[in-house]
């Protein structure tokens, strides 16, 4: 499927802002990013409901030790689905990243699913 109106492009930057501290710190704009019925397997294993999200966002990380997107693709799967993929670096640290954007009944895209996977001997490199 094309994308002849600019949606992976603003979905990108959706998953994108996700990372930014002053992002997370905003539960308002979270909410609006996350969609109602969001689930998030984490790269721990852990699962998270929209509301533990919500509530854990905030102090997660700071502007030093935020993590850094790299590889970022998109595909827009259907009309109202678009699939990001991402590598995520932290100090010692690599996650393979995957999130399930929905437009929702208002137009909005809001991130429905979203998993983290850890790239084993990340914590090898020099």
């Amino acid at each position: 499927m094309t994308d002849t109106d600019g949606t992976v492009d603003h979905v990108i930057d959706a998953e994108l802002r996700l990372l930014r501290p002053e992002v997370r710190r905003d539960a308002d704009e979270v909410a609006r990013l996350l969609h109602p019925g969001f689930v998030e397997i984490g790269s721990s294993g852990r699962r998270w409901s929209r509301e533990e999200m919500l509530a854990a966002l905030g102090g997660m990380f700071t502007e030093a030790d935020r993590p850094r997107a790299r590889e970022v693709e998109a595909a827009r799967l259907a009309e109202s689905v678009v699939l990001v993929t991402y590598l995520t670096e932290h100090p010692g640290r690599r996650v393979r990243r995957g999130s399930l954007w929905l437009r929702d009944v208002d137009g909005a895209w809001r991130l429905s699913f979203h998993q983290g996977t850890v790239v084993p001997g990340a914590d090898e490199r020099p």
